[in-house]
């Protein structure tokens, strides 16, 4: 493909002028501008290896991200609709020939009983997914989920973003889901390599690398404001994934002039009767997993990225100290999960694949409080037009933060005050207090406005 330059990403691979180590530390300070880093530059630190450089690595990205989002940590949930799909992806469990999966559609009233659900844990964002599927999972379902999702109201409580992760879409298709009122449209490109993407995907639509390649240029030429690509880390060299999704990026950015909203990371896990995912061809490694993530946040510093719990909490607190901001959590990847689990459904026989964190939302914000970040549910710039260029002209300035800590802050109280255990609520309320000690000036006045307005029982208070 035009962008994806497969010869360049390996000519940089096999260049052994980026293992130097006085030219990787020099990528690692010029870093700290936020202004992003060439490909040449990503490959160099890709090539690390030295414990010494890498810690130097890992404590930039937090510095960068910190520089640009600081210690927040957005929070969202998965709602899945349906694992029927026509596709016959060798590493998940949704897969066409897959007999063994149990399928499953909800209808729109199921899809509002996972949606109260999560409400009523304290979710305010989430992230619906569909297998792609023309029947199930077509635009007038989509629409009818999204509006009943939309509609519901407990005490001030709902869901104020959905974002949606769907099979890539028409022109035309890509208007009507922006008429549903979506915030994202994520689509995940699995593997940039077109060899490997041929074999990962023997049949179905999205054996078609072009089209999905293509995906988000249709949804940005449709009108919808933000994007989220994302590779399936596991499946080729790491390194040349993570090249390739900078590349993908570099060109949304130069074309559109906003890159992606979010980049998510997920890394092959054990899913059902998927054999690429029982075996992953280039797994991946811990501290390789650690060094991606850190070498993307560097090199496109205004970007959300997006960890799931497809990995360990243990690895999820390390991955926060190295450029993570966005993080699910209390997640389900099975259709109708949250609900039946409480009734001991077999959720293996019909989730996508295996969680490796397994908490309560509850017990992820007491955790990451603990670690002296920032559970923020805000979803204010979508609802107040700060989106596509609007963002990214805030996030690339650094300006972003001076919005974002009052709504997080905001939001973050009505959380502990509406859904905490006590000890968390006893741990979050000692930490917004701490964290408004930091403050000064017209932000804490604002801030502290608006956390009183939620202490007297309104609602969905942001700038």
């Amino acid at each position: 493909m035009e962008f994806i330059n497969e010869s360049n990403i390996n000519s940089l691979l096999e260049d052994d002028k980026l293992f130097d180590r006085a030219l990787q530390r020099e990528v690692i300070r010029k870093a700290s501008s936020t202004k992003g880093l060439t490909l040449r530059e990503s490959a160099a630190l890709l090539n690390i290896s030295d414990p010494e450089l890498l810690d130097e690595l890992f404590h930039k990205a937090k510095e960068v991200k910190e520089k640009i989002y600081g210690n927040r940590l957005v929070l969202f949930a998965p709602l899945y609709v349906t694992n029927l799909c026509v596709n016959n992806c060798l590493y998940c469990a949704f897969r066409k020939d897959n007999k063994v999966l149990k399928r499953r559609t909800l209808s729109i009233d199921e899809i509002e009983e996972e949606a109260r659900y999560l409400v009523l844990t304290g979710q305010k964002r989430i992230l619906l997914v569909a297998g792609e599927h023309p029947k199930k999972a077509n635009m007038e379902f989509l629409g009818e989920a999204i509006s009943r999702i939309y509609s519901i109201n407990i005490n001030g409580n709902n869901i104020r973003r959905l974002n949606v992760n769907t099979a890539p879409l028409t022109l035309e298709d890509f208007r009507l889901l922006k008429s549903f009122g979506i915030g994202t449209y994520q689509c995940f490109q699995e593997t940039y390599h077109f060899k490997t993407y041929k074999e990962m995907h023997p049949s179905g639509p999205k054996s078609d690398f072009a089209w999905r390649l293509y995906a988000m240029d249709r949804a940005l030429q449709a009108g919808i404001d933000d994007v989220g690509i994302g590779a399936l880390f596991g499946l080729t060299d790491y390194r040349f994934e993570t090249l390739a999704l900078l590349m993908h990026a570099a060109d949304l950015d130069h074309k559109y002039g906003i890159g992606p909203h979010t980049i998510s990371i997920p890394r092959l896990e054990p899913a059902l009767n998927a054999p690429a995912a029982m075996n992953p061809p280039h797994a991946v490694d811990d501290l390789s997993f650690k060094k991606l993530v850190a070498v993307i946040r560097l090199s496109v510093p205004y970007t959300g990225i997006i960890l799931s719990t497809r990995e360990r909490p243990e690895l999820r607190r390390e991955l926060f100290e190295v450029g993570v901001s966005q993080i699910s959590a209390g997640s389900r990847t099975a259709p109708g999960a949250y609900k039946e689990s409480r009734e001991s459904l077999n959720e293996h026989e019909l989730e996508q694949f295996q969680l490796g964190d397994h908490r309560s939302l509850d017990e992820v914000v007491k955790d990451i409080t603990s670690l002296g970040y920032m559970p923020s549910f805000c979803t204010a710039c979508y609802r107040s037009n700060r989106t596509g260029d609007r963002f990214m002209e805030l996030a690339k300035s650094g300006n972003i933060g001076k919005i974002c800590v009052p709504n997080a802050m905001a939001t973050f109280e009505e959380y502990l005050n509406d859904f905490a255990s006590e000890e968390t609520r006893m741990i979050g309320k000692h930490f917004i207090d701490n964290e408004l000690r930091k403050l000064s000036g017209t932000i804490k006045r604002r801030t502290e406005e608006m956390i009183h307005k939620v202490d007297a029982g309104e609602r969905d208070v942001y700038l």
